[in-house]
Protein backbone atom coordinates (compact mmCIF):
# COMPACT_ATOMS: atom_id res chain seq x y z
CA UNK A 1 0.00 0.00 0.00
CA UNK A 2 1.42 3.50 -1.16
CA UNK A 3 1.73 5.59 2.12
CA UNK A 4 -0.31 8.98 2.32
CA UNK A 5 0.77 11.64 0.42
CA UNK A 6 2.14 14.84 2.38
CA UNK A 7 1.64 16.97 -0.72
CA UNK A 8 -2.39 17.25 -0.15
CA UNK A 9 -3.59 20.87 0.62
CA UNK A 10 -4.58 21.28 4.18
CA UNK A 11 -7.90 19.83 4.76
CA UNK A 12 -10.55 23.27 6.51
CA UNK A 13 -12.24 21.64 9.35
CA UNK A 14 -14.78 24.27 11.03
CA UNK A 15 -15.03 23.85 14.77
CA UNK A 16 -18.67 24.55 16.92
CA UNK A 17 -18.66 27.00 19.35
CA UNK A 18 -17.25 25.41 22.37
CA UNK A 19 -14.58 27.52 23.52
CA UNK A 20 -15.12 29.22 26.91
CA UNK A 21 -13.04 32.61 27.20
CA UNK A 22 -12.04 34.36 30.44
CA UNK A 23 -12.31 37.56 30.56
CA UNK A 24 -9.44 40.09 29.61
CA UNK A 25 -6.91 40.16 31.64
CA UNK A 26 -2.85 40.11 31.58
CA UNK A 27 -2.15 36.28 30.46
CA UNK A 28 -4.94 36.17 27.82
CA UNK A 29 -5.65 32.46 29.07
CA UNK A 30 -7.83 30.19 26.62
CA UNK A 31 -10.04 27.71 28.38
CA UNK A 32 -10.85 24.79 26.58
CA UNK A 33 -14.01 23.06 27.45
CA UNK A 34 -14.41 19.09 27.79
CA UNK A 35 -16.39 19.05 24.41
CA UNK A 36 -13.61 20.89 22.61
CA UNK A 37 -10.89 18.57 23.98
CA UNK A 38 -12.86 15.60 23.00
CA UNK A 39 -13.24 17.06 19.44
CA UNK A 40 -9.54 18.03 18.71
CA UNK A 41 -9.05 14.73 20.08
CA UNK A 42 -11.13 13.54 17.44
CA UNK A 43 -9.51 14.78 14.94
CA UNK A 44 -6.18 14.28 16.01
CA UNK A 45 -7.28 10.79 15.07
CA UNK A 46 -9.27 11.14 11.83
CA UNK A 47 -6.64 13.43 10.36
CA UNK A 48 -4.57 11.29 8.44
CA UNK A 49 -7.87 9.40 7.39
CA UNK A 50 -8.86 12.67 6.00
CA UNK A 51 -5.56 13.50 4.09
CA UNK A 52 -5.71 10.44 2.49
CA UNK A 53 -9.00 10.47 1.14
CA UNK A 54 -8.29 13.71 -0.55
CA UNK A 55 -5.55 12.31 -2.15
CA UNK A 56 -7.34 9.62 -3.19
CA UNK A 57 -10.09 12.02 -4.39
CA UNK A 58 -6.95 13.80 -6.52
CA UNK A 59 -4.06 11.48 -7.68
CA UNK A 60 -0.77 12.82 -8.49
CA UNK A 61 -0.22 14.08 -12.56
CA UNK A 62 2.77 13.49 -13.96
CA UNK A 63 5.79 15.21 -16.36
CA UNK A 64 8.18 13.24 -17.70
CA UNK A 65 10.81 15.44 -19.65
CA UNK A 66 13.04 13.09 -21.76
CA UNK A 67 15.90 15.06 -23.99
CA UNK A 68 17.53 12.89 -26.67
CA UNK A 69 21.00 12.93 -26.51
CA UNK A 70 21.95 15.11 -23.54
CA UNK A 71 24.96 15.05 -22.35
CA UNK A 72 25.63 14.46 -18.37
CA UNK A 73 27.35 17.63 -18.13
CA UNK A 74 24.90 19.80 -20.55
CA UNK A 75 23.16 21.60 -17.80
CA UNK A 76 24.51 24.01 -16.17
CA UNK A 77 23.29 22.87 -12.92
CA UNK A 78 25.22 19.56 -13.49
CA UNK A 79 28.47 21.87 -14.47
CA UNK A 80 28.23 22.96 -17.43
CA UNK A 81 29.93 26.56 -18.19
CA UNK A 82 29.09 27.36 -21.42
CA UNK A 83 25.51 26.36 -22.32
CA UNK A 84 22.35 28.88 -20.47
CA UNK A 85 19.88 26.37 -19.36
CA UNK A 86 17.90 28.78 -16.25
CA UNK A 87 14.73 26.05 -16.51
CA UNK A 88 16.36 23.11 -15.81
CA UNK A 89 17.98 24.59 -12.94
CA UNK A 90 15.17 25.98 -11.86
CA UNK A 91 13.90 22.48 -11.59
CA UNK A 92 16.81 21.45 -9.69
CA UNK A 93 16.73 23.80 -7.40
CA UNK A 94 13.14 22.96 -6.69
CA UNK A 95 13.63 19.16 -6.81
CA UNK A 96 16.28 16.70 -6.27
CA UNK A 97 19.15 15.90 -8.34
CA UNK A 98 20.40 12.54 -9.17
CA UNK A 99 24.20 12.40 -10.02
CA UNK A 100 24.28 8.31 -10.60
CA UNK A 101 21.54 8.10 -12.96
CA UNK A 102 21.66 5.79 -15.92
CA UNK A 103 20.61 5.03 -19.30
CA UNK A 104 19.28 1.06 -19.70
CA UNK A 105 21.86 1.61 -22.84
CA UNK A 106 24.41 3.89 -24.82
CA UNK A 107 21.94 4.97 -27.12
CA UNK A 108 18.34 5.81 -27.49
CA UNK A 109 15.52 3.22 -28.50
CA UNK A 110 16.78 0.80 -25.54
CA UNK A 111 16.73 3.06 -23.28
CA UNK A 112 13.16 4.47 -24.33
CA UNK A 113 11.80 0.85 -24.17
CA UNK A 114 13.23 0.60 -20.56
CA UNK A 115 11.46 3.42 -19.50
CA UNK A 116 8.05 2.32 -21.07
CA UNK A 117 8.13 -0.69 -19.78
CA UNK A 118 10.67 -1.72 -16.86
CA UNK A 119 12.50 -4.10 -18.68
CA UNK A 120 15.94 -4.48 -19.25
CA UNK A 121 16.50 -4.13 -23.51
CA UNK A 122 17.53 -7.81 -23.21
CA UNK A 123 13.98 -8.82 -22.64
CA UNK A 124 12.26 -6.18 -24.53
CA UNK A 125 14.93 -7.46 -27.29
CA UNK A 126 14.83 -3.58 -28.26
CA UNK A 127 18.83 -3.77 -28.01
CA UNK A 128 20.10 -1.38 -30.39
CA UNK A 129 18.21 1.72 -32.27
CA UNK A 130 15.80 0.15 -33.57
CA UNK A 131 16.67 0.85 -37.92
CA UNK A 132 20.10 -0.26 -37.61
CA UNK A 133 21.62 -3.01 -39.67
CA UNK A 134 22.32 -6.21 -37.70
CA UNK A 135 23.05 -9.73 -38.87
CA UNK A 136 23.22 -10.80 -42.68
CA UNK A 137 22.49 -6.69 -43.58
CA UNK A 138 25.67 -5.89 -42.32
CA UNK A 139 28.32 -4.17 -44.25
CA UNK A 140 30.72 -2.71 -42.39
CA UNK A 141 33.94 -4.65 -41.67
CA UNK A 142 33.97 -5.24 -38.09
CA UNK A 143 35.31 -8.29 -36.23
CA UNK A 144 31.73 -9.53 -34.85
CA UNK A 145 28.20 -9.35 -36.84
CA UNK A 146 25.54 -7.41 -34.18
CA UNK A 147 23.16 -9.37 -32.59
CA UNK A 148 19.71 -9.63 -34.55
CA UNK A 149 17.08 -7.47 -32.38
CA UNK A 150 13.93 -6.80 -32.28
CA UNK A 151 12.71 -3.62 -34.54
CA UNK A 152 9.88 -2.30 -32.57
CA UNK A 153 8.55 -2.49 -28.98
CA UNK A 154 6.41 -5.84 -29.24
CA UNK A 155 2.45 -4.87 -28.20
CA UNK A 156 2.49 -7.28 -25.60
CA UNK A 157 4.88 -5.47 -23.56
CA UNK A 158 2.83 -3.60 -20.73
CA UNK A 159 3.76 -0.13 -21.02
CA UNK A 160 3.56 2.92 -17.71
CA UNK A 161 1.11 4.54 -19.91
CA UNK A 162 -1.13 1.53 -20.79
CA UNK A 163 -0.78 1.28 -16.80
CA UNK A 164 -1.87 4.55 -15.58
CA UNK A 165 -4.59 4.60 -18.40
CA UNK A 166 -6.71 1.42 -17.38
CA UNK A 167 -6.52 3.75 -13.91
CA UNK A 168 -8.22 6.44 -14.91
CA UNK A 169 -5.25 8.74 -16.15
CA UNK A 170 -5.55 11.22 -19.35
CA UNK A 171 -1.99 10.15 -21.79
CA UNK A 172 -0.45 11.93 -23.86
CA UNK A 173 2.65 11.69 -25.74
CA UNK A 174 4.82 14.28 -27.91
CA UNK A 175 8.28 14.25 -29.44
CA UNK A 176 10.34 11.62 -30.88
CA UNK A 177 9.42 7.67 -30.42
CA UNK A 178 11.29 5.57 -32.58
CA UNK A 179 9.71 2.50 -30.98
CA UNK A 180 8.64 0.95 -34.34
CA UNK A 181 6.57 1.46 -37.62
CA UNK A 182 2.82 1.94 -37.77
CA UNK A 183 0.89 0.06 -35.41
CA UNK A 184 3.38 0.16 -32.81
CA UNK A 185 3.43 4.00 -32.61
CA UNK A 186 2.44 5.21 -29.00
CA UNK A 187 -1.06 5.57 -29.65
CA UNK A 188 -0.99 1.70 -29.75
CA UNK A 189 1.08 1.89 -26.19
CA UNK A 190 -1.17 3.19 -24.15
CA UNK A 191 -1.16 6.96 -25.06
CA UNK A 192 -4.72 8.92 -25.55
CA UNK A 193 -2.77 11.72 -27.71
CA UNK A 194 0.65 11.25 -29.64
CA UNK A 195 2.01 14.58 -31.10
CA UNK A 196 4.81 14.13 -33.18
CA UNK A 197 5.80 10.33 -32.24
CA UNK A 198 6.80 7.37 -35.26
CA UNK A 199 9.06 5.60 -36.67
CA UNK A 200 12.19 7.84 -37.40
CA UNK A 201 14.78 9.00 -34.14
CA UNK A 202 15.41 12.20 -35.72
CA UNK A 203 13.34 15.31 -37.32
CA UNK A 204 14.56 14.38 -40.72
CA UNK A 205 11.67 15.46 -42.52
CA UNK A 206 10.73 19.11 -44.02
CA UNK A 207 12.56 21.70 -42.52
CA UNK A 208 13.82 19.54 -40.11
CA UNK A 209 13.22 21.24 -36.13
CA UNK A 210 11.40 24.01 -38.04
CA UNK A 211 7.90 23.75 -39.76
CA UNK A 212 6.99 22.73 -41.74
CA UNK A 213 8.50 19.49 -40.55
CA UNK A 214 7.47 16.62 -42.61
CA UNK A 215 6.18 14.87 -39.69
CA UNK A 216 2.95 12.28 -40.10
CA UNK A 217 2.13 12.26 -36.61
CA UNK A 218 2.00 16.54 -36.29
CA UNK A 219 0.29 18.96 -38.59
CA UNK A 220 2.55 21.87 -39.27
CA UNK A 221 1.96 24.90 -37.75
CA UNK A 222 3.48 28.67 -39.09
CA UNK A 223 6.66 28.63 -41.41
CA UNK A 224 9.38 28.49 -39.29
CA UNK A 225 7.99 27.70 -36.15
CA UNK A 226 10.83 26.05 -33.87
CA UNK A 227 9.94 22.13 -33.28
CA UNK A 228 10.51 22.23 -28.83
CA UNK A 229 8.85 25.10 -28.42
CA UNK A 230 5.52 23.87 -30.43
CA UNK A 231 5.70 20.80 -28.63
CA UNK A 232 5.82 22.33 -25.60
CA UNK A 233 2.96 24.54 -26.28
CA UNK A 234 1.18 21.27 -27.31
CA UNK A 235 1.78 19.76 -24.23
CA UNK A 236 0.88 22.95 -22.48
CA UNK A 237 -2.61 22.36 -23.97
CA UNK A 238 -3.45 18.78 -23.06
CA UNK A 239 -2.77 19.89 -19.60
CA UNK A 240 -5.05 22.78 -19.60
CA UNK A 241 -7.68 20.83 -21.26
CA UNK A 242 -7.18 17.69 -18.16
CA UNK A 243 -6.77 19.71 -15.44
CA UNK A 244 -9.26 18.57 -13.19
CA UNK A 245 -8.06 14.85 -13.85
CA UNK A 246 -5.27 13.20 -12.91
CA UNK A 247 -2.68 13.24 -16.44
CA UNK A 248 0.10 11.37 -17.54
CA UNK A 249 2.26 13.87 -20.17
CA UNK A 250 5.56 12.33 -21.64
CA UNK A 251 7.68 15.43 -23.58
CA UNK A 252 9.67 13.47 -25.25
CA UNK A 253 12.10 15.72 -27.65
CA UNK A 254 13.93 15.44 -30.32
CA UNK A 255 16.46 17.89 -29.49
CA UNK A 256 19.06 17.56 -28.84
CA UNK A 257 20.00 14.88 -31.92
CA UNK A 258 21.43 15.73 -34.80
CA UNK A 259 20.76 17.03 -37.42
CA UNK A 260 23.16 19.89 -35.94
CA UNK A 261 20.22 23.02 -36.26
CA UNK A 262 19.82 25.73 -34.46
CA UNK A 263 17.56 29.21 -34.12
CA UNK A 264 20.26 31.76 -35.32
CA UNK A 265 19.80 34.41 -32.96
CA UNK A 266 20.96 31.58 -30.30
CA UNK A 267 23.66 30.75 -32.83
CA UNK A 268 25.01 33.85 -32.55
CA UNK A 269 24.57 34.04 -28.61
CA UNK A 270 27.04 31.29 -28.50
CA UNK A 271 29.21 32.57 -30.94
CA UNK A 272 29.82 35.81 -29.25
CA UNK A 273 30.09 33.62 -25.68
CA UNK A 274 32.45 31.55 -27.52
CA UNK A 275 34.51 34.32 -28.59
CA UNK A 276 34.89 35.99 -25.55
CA UNK A 277 35.44 33.33 -23.10
CA UNK A 278 38.79 32.54 -25.63
CA UNK A 279 37.53 28.99 -26.42
CA UNK A 280 39.16 26.63 -28.90
CA UNK A 281 38.27 23.20 -30.01
CA UNK A 282 40.57 20.68 -27.98
CA UNK A 283 40.89 17.02 -28.67
CA UNK A 284 41.64 13.94 -27.24
CA UNK A 285 41.35 9.73 -29.07
CA UNK A 286 39.06 6.90 -28.03
CA UNK A 287 40.28 3.98 -29.81
CA UNK A 288 40.32 5.05 -33.41
CA UNK A 289 37.80 8.13 -32.65
CA UNK A 290 38.46 11.76 -31.88
CA UNK A 291 36.59 13.25 -28.73
CA UNK A 292 35.73 16.85 -28.02
CA UNK A 293 37.20 17.90 -24.69
CA UNK A 294 35.65 21.38 -24.69
CA UNK A 295 31.86 22.79 -24.62
CA UNK A 296 32.00 25.34 -27.04
CA UNK A 297 29.82 24.00 -30.03
CA UNK A 298 27.37 27.32 -30.77
CA UNK A 299 24.77 25.33 -32.64
CA UNK A 300 24.72 22.81 -29.82
CA UNK A 301 24.36 24.97 -27.45
CA UNK A 302 21.58 26.87 -29.32
CA UNK A 303 19.70 24.13 -29.19
CA UNK A 304 20.49 23.14 -25.60
CA UNK A 305 19.05 26.67 -24.78
CA UNK A 306 15.96 26.14 -26.94
CA UNK A 307 15.19 22.71 -25.16
CA UNK A 308 15.30 24.54 -21.74
CA UNK A 309 13.05 27.24 -23.08
CA UNK A 310 10.78 24.57 -23.33
CA UNK A 311 10.69 23.20 -20.34
CA UNK A 312 10.26 26.27 -19.07
CA UNK A 313 7.51 26.52 -20.95
CA UNK A 314 5.71 23.14 -19.45
CA UNK A 315 6.51 24.21 -15.88
CA UNK A 316 5.15 27.37 -16.11
CA UNK A 317 2.11 26.23 -17.56
CA UNK A 318 1.98 23.65 -14.30
CA UNK A 319 2.12 26.98 -12.32
CA UNK A 320 -0.55 28.88 -14.10
CA UNK A 321 -2.88 26.03 -14.36
CA UNK A 322 -2.37 25.86 -10.11
CA UNK A 323 -1.00 22.40 -10.40
CA UNK A 324 2.06 22.05 -9.14
CA UNK A 325 1.85 20.93 -5.93
CA UNK A 326 -0.04 18.13 -7.00
CA UNK A 327 2.49 17.00 -10.08
CA UNK A 328 5.29 14.86 -9.97
CA UNK A 329 7.87 16.13 -12.76
CA UNK A 330 10.80 14.17 -14.16
CA UNK A 331 13.50 15.10 -16.43
CA UNK A 332 16.33 12.49 -17.86
CA UNK A 333 18.16 11.81 -21.03
CA UNK A 334 17.92 8.46 -22.72
CA UNK A 335 22.30 8.05 -23.37
CA UNK A 336 25.12 10.02 -23.32
CA UNK A 337 26.35 13.11 -24.99
CA UNK A 338 27.51 13.37 -28.71
CA UNK A 339 31.34 13.29 -28.90
CA UNK A 340 32.79 11.20 -30.56
CA UNK A 341 31.00 11.40 -33.80
CA UNK A 342 28.70 13.11 -36.36
CA UNK A 343 29.72 16.44 -35.68
CA UNK A 344 31.47 15.75 -31.99
CA UNK A 345 28.84 18.43 -30.56
CA UNK A 346 29.38 18.43 -26.74
CA UNK A 347 32.33 17.61 -24.08
CA UNK A 348 31.14 14.95 -21.33
CA UNK A 349 34.45 15.21 -19.41
CA UNK A 350 35.07 13.97 -16.31
CA UNK A 351 33.42 11.26 -18.12
CA UNK A 352 35.34 9.23 -20.95
CA UNK A 353 33.36 8.42 -24.09
CA UNK A 354 30.06 9.25 -25.06
CA UNK A 355 27.09 7.98 -26.92
CA UNK A 356 27.68 4.44 -28.11
CA UNK A 357 30.41 3.89 -25.53
CA UNK A 358 29.76 1.38 -22.46
CA UNK A 359 32.34 4.25 -20.38
CA UNK A 360 30.03 6.51 -18.05
CA UNK A 361 30.19 9.73 -20.85
CA UNK A 362 27.58 7.24 -22.88
CA UNK A 363 25.18 5.84 -20.02
CA UNK A 364 25.38 8.50 -16.80
CA UNK A 365 22.40 11.30 -17.32
CA UNK A 366 21.72 14.19 -16.16
CA UNK A 367 18.88 12.78 -14.05
CA UNK A 368 15.82 15.42 -12.06
CA UNK A 369 12.68 14.56 -9.76
CA UNK A 370 10.43 17.44 -8.36
CA UNK A 371 7.71 15.28 -5.53
CA UNK A 372 6.44 18.29 -4.28
CA UNK A 373 6.22 17.98 -0.45
CA UNK A 374 8.63 15.03 -1.06
CA UNK A 375 11.82 15.78 -2.18
CA UNK A 376 13.65 18.39 -0.44
CA UNK A 377 14.29 21.40 -3.33
CA UNK A 378 17.59 21.75 -4.04
CA UNK A 379 18.28 18.27 -2.91
CA UNK A 380 21.39 15.74 -4.49
CA UNK A 381 21.38 12.47 -4.46
CA UNK A 382 24.33 9.62 -4.82
CA UNK A 383 22.01 6.72 -5.45
CA UNK A 384 22.55 4.80 -8.45
CA UNK A 385 19.15 4.52 -9.98
CA UNK A 386 18.79 3.25 -13.75
CA UNK A 387 16.44 3.81 -16.36
CA UNK A 388 14.18 0.65 -15.77
CA UNK A 389 13.25 2.03 -12.00
CA UNK A 390 10.95 4.67 -13.23
CA UNK A 391 8.31 2.36 -14.12
CA UNK A 392 7.89 0.96 -10.61
CA UNK A 393 8.42 4.32 -8.99
CA UNK A 394 5.24 6.03 -11.21
CA UNK A 395 3.29 2.90 -10.27
CA UNK A 396 3.83 3.30 -6.69
CA UNK A 397 3.53 7.10 -6.76
CA UNK A 398 -0.02 6.72 -8.50
CA UNK A 399 -0.65 4.28 -6.01
CA UNK A 400 -1.21 1.64 -8.98
CA UNK A 401 -0.59 -1.90 -8.65
CA UNK A 402 -1.62 -3.97 -12.10
CA UNK A 403 -0.94 -7.29 -12.65
CA UNK A 404 2.19 -7.52 -14.95
CA UNK A 405 1.50 -9.61 -17.16
CA UNK A 406 5.93 -10.08 -17.86
CA UNK A 407 8.45 -9.95 -15.80
CA UNK A 408 10.49 -6.53 -14.80
CA UNK A 409 13.65 -5.17 -13.81
CA UNK A 410 12.76 -2.07 -12.29
CA UNK A 411 13.44 -1.21 -8.85
CA UNK A 412 10.68 1.94 -6.97
CA UNK A 413 13.49 4.89 -5.90
CA UNK A 414 10.71 6.30 -3.88
CA UNK A 415 12.93 5.74 -0.62
CA UNK A 416 15.55 7.96 -2.35
CA UNK A 417 13.41 10.55 -2.80
CA UNK A 418 12.50 10.69 0.85
CA UNK A 419 16.04 11.08 1.69
CA UNK A 420 16.28 7.93 2.63
CA UNK A 421 18.77 5.24 2.19
CA UNK A 422 18.17 2.81 -1.01
CA UNK A 423 19.96 0.43 -2.84
CA UNK A 424 18.73 -0.94 -5.89
CA UNK A 425 21.36 -3.43 -6.44
CA UNK A 426 23.56 -4.41 -9.35
CA UNK A 427 23.04 -2.70 -12.55
CA UNK A 428 23.72 -4.48 -16.00
CA UNK A 429 23.85 -3.32 -19.63
CA UNK A 430 23.99 -5.05 -22.69
CA UNK A 431 24.88 -3.71 -25.96
CA UNK A 432 25.87 -6.53 -28.66
CA UNK A 433 26.52 -3.74 -31.56
CA UNK A 434 29.05 -1.40 -33.21
CA UNK A 435 26.56 1.70 -33.63
CA UNK A 436 28.12 5.08 -35.25
CA UNK A 437 30.17 6.70 -32.75
CA UNK A 438 33.16 4.30 -32.54
CA UNK A 439 32.64 1.86 -29.84
CA UNK A 440 32.14 -2.13 -30.25
CA UNK A 441 29.98 -4.99 -28.48
CA UNK A 442 30.11 -4.94 -24.61
CA UNK A 443 28.58 -5.14 -21.28
CA UNK A 444 28.82 -4.14 -17.95
CA UNK A 445 27.84 -4.39 -14.62
CA UNK A 446 27.71 -1.17 -11.67
CA UNK A 447 27.55 -3.05 -8.02
CA UNK A 448 28.31 -0.30 -5.62
CA UNK A 449 31.12 1.74 -6.53
CA UNK A 450 32.29 -0.92 -8.76
CA UNK A 451 32.21 -1.43 -12.25
CA UNK A 452 33.09 -3.96 -14.87
CA UNK A 453 33.39 -3.35 -18.74
CA UNK A 454 33.61 -6.67 -20.86
CA UNK A 455 34.39 -6.57 -24.44
CA UNK A 456 33.05 -9.03 -26.17
CA UNK A 457 35.45 -8.63 -29.70
CA UNK A 458 38.40 -10.23 -27.65
CA UNK A 459 37.19 -10.65 -24.13
CA UNK A 460 38.94 -7.89 -22.74
CA UNK A 461 37.80 -7.29 -19.17
CA UNK A 462 38.21 -3.65 -17.49
CA UNK A 463 37.70 -3.09 -14.10
CA UNK A 464 37.47 0.43 -12.37
CA UNK A 465 36.19 1.75 -8.96
CA UNK A 466 33.66 5.02 -10.10
CA UNK A 467 33.89 6.60 -6.76
CA UNK A 468 37.65 7.37 -7.03
CA UNK A 469 37.85 7.11 -10.60
CA UNK A 470 35.32 8.36 -12.43
CA UNK A 471 37.02 8.61 -15.51
CA UNK A 472 37.65 5.67 -15.84
CA UNK A 473 41.21 5.83 -16.32
CA UNK A 474 42.74 3.27 -14.57
CA UNK A 475 41.85 -0.26 -15.12
CA UNK A 476 41.93 -2.47 -11.72
CA UNK A 477 41.44 -5.99 -13.36
CA UNK A 478 44.52 -6.90 -12.38
CA UNK A 479 45.05 -5.71 -9.16
CA UNK A 480 41.50 -6.86 -8.18
CA UNK A 481 41.42 -10.32 -9.91
CA UNK A 482 38.83 -11.47 -6.96
CA UNK A 483 36.39 -8.47 -8.01
CA UNK A 484 36.76 -8.93 -11.70
CA UNK A 485 35.95 -12.48 -11.54
CA UNK A 486 32.51 -12.08 -9.07
CA UNK A 487 31.28 -8.81 -11.58
CA UNK A 488 31.90 -11.13 -14.55
CA UNK A 489 30.20 -14.24 -13.24
CA UNK A 490 26.93 -12.28 -12.29
CA UNK A 491 27.44 -10.40 -15.51
CA UNK A 492 27.45 -13.85 -17.03
CA UNK A 493 24.21 -15.21 -14.94
CA UNK A 494 22.06 -11.89 -15.95
CA UNK A 495 22.59 -12.25 -19.62
CA UNK A 496 21.40 -15.87 -19.55
CA UNK A 497 18.37 -15.07 -17.61
CA UNK A 498 16.93 -12.42 -19.70
CA UNK A 499 17.87 -13.55 -22.86
CA UNK A 500 20.22 -11.76 -24.47
CA UNK A 501 21.31 -12.33 -27.58
CA UNK A 502 25.17 -11.98 -28.49
CA UNK A 503 26.80 -11.02 -31.39
CA UNK A 504 28.90 -13.96 -33.50
CA UNK A 505 32.00 -13.90 -34.85
CA UNK A 506 32.25 -12.17 -39.02
CA UNK A 507 33.59 -14.27 -41.48
CA UNK A 508 34.42 -11.78 -43.68
CA UNK A 509 36.27 -9.69 -41.64
CA UNK A 510 39.70 -8.95 -43.44
CA UNK A 511 41.98 -7.70 -41.06
CA UNK A 512 44.09 -6.12 -44.34
CA UNK A 513 41.15 -3.55 -44.58
CA UNK A 514 40.58 -0.41 -41.99
CA UNK A 515 38.40 -1.40 -39.09
CA UNK A 516 34.39 -0.82 -39.23
CA UNK A 517 34.19 1.27 -36.34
Amino acid sequence: MVAPSPLSPRVAIRFPNCFNFSPPNLQGTLRPSMKALRILSLFALLSPILVFAEQKAKPLNFVFFLVDDLGWTDLKTFGSSFYDTPNCDRLAATGMKFTDAYAACPVCSPTRASIMTGRYPTRTGVTDYIGAPAGRAWRRNTRLLPAVYTRQLELKEFTIAEALKENGYATFFAGKWHLGNQGFWPEDQGFDINMGGHHRGGPYGGKKYFSPYGNPRLKDGPDGEHLPDRLASETVKFMTANKDKPFFAYLSFYSVHTPLISREDLKKKYQARKKELGLVAKWGQEHNRKVRLVQEHAVYGGMIEAMDMAVGKVLDGLKALNLEKNTVVFFMSDNGGLSTSEGHPTSNLPLRGGKGWMYEGGIREPMMVRWPGVTEPGSVNDSPVTSTDFFPTILEMAGVNPKLPLPTDGVSFTPALRSKAHDRGAMFWHYPHYGNQGGAPTGAIREGDWKLIEWYENGKLELFNLKEDISENNNLAKKHPDKVKTLATKLASWRKDTGAVMPVLNKKFDLRKREGR
